[in-house]
């Protein structure tokens, strides 16, 4: 793996945390998980009319992909009522690097030296420490099963999306139309909570698409390091996502323990040098 694709994935991963950062504030997630996908679909529509079809067998993919995101949106809803974003996120993300690496190595074949295992390893823990005190409080039942449910979503439209973007033929067209398909997403909140979009402010509302801008980017971004690199290895570096969140939570959102979170950021870094190395 050469350093620009490890820049990329790191970048994605940077970007992650914005966007995450920004449904954490808001007063009612599942609103702002909405005007996110919603974000996504704008620019898409423009994209979709503008470039070349991608390759028919790959629009299966993004067809999976879309129901599965269905499932990841509804399942972190659902994880986010029964449980604080402190616990579920790092369950969640925390079992995506091992479970993609899984799927890879069943679906396509691809499998990942020990090195990189190890990598992958102390990215995972790296996740667990950076929110230790809050795992250490412990987690409902509910909580737990929505945020493994969320992780295992996440998996699966990970290795979906790496095998689609590979047979697509063009890496822009098959997130343009993985992204302008977030439509459903998008309508299914919107009538959900019909009644208070009306009241939304306008900050609100340019906030949400802001975030879904800055989603949609991180993901392009990944999509396109599928083409280059292991499944496993591209998802475990993503996860670094977590970390960043944690620091962007300690800096401007006062929250937590900084030596833990340097301690988890020294982990995943090595974690990220390990991988980098070994692929």
């Amino acid at each position: 793996m050469t350093l620009f694709v490890i820049l990329i994935i790191l970048s994605a991963a940077l970007l992650h945390a914005v966007w995450n950062a920004i449904v954490k504030t808001a007063a009612d997630r599942t609103t702002m998980l909405g005007l996110v996908a919603l974000g996504h679909v704008l620019p898409a529509a423009v994209m979709v009319m503008v470039l070349p079809l991608p390759s028919a067998e790959s629009f299966i993919y993004i067809l999976i992909s879309t129901v599965v995101h269905f499932g990841y949106y509804f399942m972190l809803g659902k994880a986010y009522q029964h449980g604080d974003l402190s616990v579920v996120y790092p369950i969640a993300r925390g079992i995506v690097p091992a479970l993609v690496s899984l799927w890879a190595m069943v679906l396509v074949g691809e499998v990942l030296p020990l090195q990189a295992w190890g990598g992958i390893a102390l990215i995972a823990f790296g996740i667990q420490l950076s929110s230790w005190k809050a795992l250490r409080s412990g987690v409902g039942r509910s909580a737990l099963g929505f945020a493994l449910g969320t992780g295992f979503c996440i998996s699966i439209y990970s290795v979906v999306d790496g095998i689609g973007v590979r047979l697509s033929g063009n890496t822009l067209s098959y997130w343009a139309w993985g992204a302008f398909l977030h439509l459903f997403i998008a309508g299914f909140v919107g009538i959900k909570k019909r009644d208070t979009l009306k009241y939304l402010p306008t900050k609100v509302w340019i906030t949400g698409i802001l975030g879904g801008l800055v989603s949609m980017t991180a993901y392009g971004l990944v999509l396109y390091a599928k083409n280059f690199a292991p499944l496993g290895a591209v998802s475990a570096l993503r996860e670094t996502s977590v970390i960043f969140a944690a620091l962007i939570g300690f800096i401007f959102l006062k929250e937590g323990n900084w030596i833990r979170r340097l301690g988890a950021a020294v982990l995943m870094a090595l974690g990220v040098a390990l991988i980098g190395l070994a692929v």
